[in-house]
Formats: C-alpha cells, sequence, structure tokens
C-alpha cells in the first residue's frame, strides 16, 4: 500500500507540483472500469488530508453512482488533471496523471452521504514545458522506480 505521503516523502518537490495541480480543481476526471472492462469517465473533486499523520489523496462517489460501483468491483482507476490554461497552447503548470487503486474507507462523513476511498497510489506523472518552453518534459514517479524523466522536442 503506497500512500500520498510515501510519495510526498520520496519527491517533495514533484508532490509539491502534483498537490498545486490537483488543487486547482480545473477538469478532475477519474476513468474506471465498466463491469464489461469498457473505460467509464466522470468528473471528479479530491482531498488531500494530513489528518493523521500521513497525507492521503481520497475522494468520494455518490450513493449509486456508478463509478463507486465500478471502483466497488475493480479498484484500478486513473485520474487526469487538465492543464489549467490551453488558450494559446500554454500548457500553465502542465497536467497530471495519477494511477492506482481506490480502497473503500466506507460511508463518507458529514452531510453528504456516499462512499469514501482514499488511493492506493501506483504512478504519479507530470506532463508540461521546461523552463525554456521549448521542449515537452514528461516526469513520473512508481513506488518501485522512483523518479524518471523524458524530455522531447
Amino acid at each position: 500500500m503506497t500512500s500520498w505521503g510515501d510519495f510526498r516523502r520520496a519527491e517533495p518537490a514533484f508532490a509539491d507540483l502534483s498537490e498545486r495541480i490537483l488543487r486547482r480543481g480545473i477538469a478532475l476526471v477519474i476513468a474506471t472500469l465498466r463491469a464489461d472492462g469498457a473505460p467509464r469517465v466522470s468528473g471528479i473533486e479530491v482531498v488531500l488530508d494530513d489528518a493523521g499523520g500521513d497525507t492521503e489523496l481520497s475522494f468520494g462517489s455518490m450513493p449509486g453512482a456508478r463509478k463507486g460501483s465500478d471502483l466497488r468491483r475493480d479498484p484500478r482507476f486513473a485520474l487526469h488533471a487538465a492543464p489549467a490554461d490551453q488558450s494559446g497552447g500554454d500548457l500553465g503548470d502542465g497536467d497530471l496523471k495519477v494511477s492506482g487503486r481506490a480502497v473503500l474507507q466506507g460511508p463518507l462523513s458529514g452531510p453528504v452521504t456516499g462512499d469514501a476511498f482514499r488511493v492506493d497510489l501506483t504512478e504519479v506523472v507530470w506532463t508540461g514545458l521546461n523552463d525554456e518552453r521549448n521542449r515537452l518534459v514528461v516526469r513520473w514517479w512508481t513506488p518501485g522506480g522512483g523518479m524518471q524523466e523524458v524530455a522531447r522536442e
């Protein structure tokens, strides 16, 4: 089980960038797998919670929502945070993809009902431009492989 906190301890600067992108809350989309194996995409909000001393990435699913049903059956997911500003080709902070397994935590707490999930992290991928803004850069981190990067013209 790899928490967001594990990622943060391994790569604090990359985690800071990733959290900034996730917290801006623009166009977060989660992909889950339907019963027949076909992909399903849904809008979603995420929470980065530091309670308990270890940062957790979590999200919820409303009662009866198909994404919750998908995740209870097959916990694999991919989360995508699109670039903030695509007008004029500017990638801003870039985009972020997070993959993992959704671990059911039980019912959501508070006034909203539904299922609460936390993330068992398998990969974090950032795509953006280098400082000179002349190359596309892809950085990724996995629990077993650590941090890697490629740059393309």
